[in-house]
């Protein structure tokens, strides 16, 4: 599969998954899913998403996205790089994590 988003129409709404590497179960923790809605609520404020629907599984996410402003390949790769590095600074310094050598 491609690394890169593909959005040929950006005028239009796609549907757009994306999953965890190794499909480790993050966002079965609170703390982890509000880093990535934050992003989310982030990326719409200042950027220009427009989220039409989204569900937040335990090791992946699905999104009904579009944007009239910036490249929507933009918005997503700003979305999952700020996400990632949040969430792994997240699971690094809490001491309470019981899975964290092995999500690390």
């Amino acid at each position: 599969m491609s690394s890169n988003y593909k959005f040929h129409d950006q005028e239009r709404p796609y549907f757009v998954t994306f999953t965890v590497v190794r499909w480790i179960d993050v966002f079965t923790r609170s703390e982890y899913k509000d880093i990535l809605v934050d992003s989310l609520k982030y990326c719409i404020a200042n950027k220009g998403l427009q989220l039409y629907a989204w569900v937040i599984m335990s090791n992946h996410v699905h999104l009904i996205m579009g944007t009239k402003e910036k490249p929507m390949q933009d918005i997503l790769r700003d979305v999952k790089r700020h996400t990632s590095k949040m969430i792994t600074k997240a699971i690094s310094s809490n001491i309470q994590e019981s899975r964290r050598e092995w999500m690390l």
